[in-house]
């Protein structure tokens, strides 16, 4: 289940594609975009980064950060944004502590099988930390633009 607007967002610290450790806390003054998706490399998750990607001056201009994360590791990531040449950060939580506390590890039907995984959705997190937007089960290709029309 996804966490409600108006709560304070949990603060987490996670290495990103380069093994650089960043926390939530690290962005207080700056609106964050924080989306969780399956896996690096799959045909949605790669639309969808490079949709954020693609607006990423946008959204600076709009005073707004943007942070990727699902339970690939810093390898996968870093395999990612070299592919797609992505102009953000992206998280690692292999762990799923993150994936967990911000309640995107949910039961998936696929094909009449029930699995546990990673549903595709976004917050929008104010400059004090706040939860201001929660989205599930975003469409991959629509979710950038949705965010930019939210700023």
């Amino acid at each position: 289940m996804l966490l409600e607007v108006g709560t304070k967002a949990p603060d987490f610290e996670l290495p990103d594609q380069n093994g650089t450790i960043h926390r939530l806390s690290d962005y207080l003054g700056q609106k964050v975009i924080l989306y969780f998706y399956p896996k690096d490399n799959t045909s949605g998750c790669t639309k969808q980064a490079c949709g954020f990607s693609e607006r990423g001056p946008q959204f600076r201009e709009k005073g707004a950060v943007v942070l990727g994360v699902s339970k690939d590791t810093v390898a996968s990531h870093k395999k990612f944004e070299q592919n797609y040449n992505l102009g953000f950060t992206l998280l690692s939580d292999p762990e799923l502590k993150v994936i967990k506390a911000y309640g995107i590890w949910q039961e998936k039907k696929n094909y009449g099988k029930v699995t546990m995984g990673v549903v595709r959705s976004t917050y929008l997190i104010d400059e004090n930390g706040v939860i201001i937007k929660a989205m599930g089960s975003v469409k991959a290709a629509d979710n950038p633009g949705q965010m930019l029309n939210l700023l």
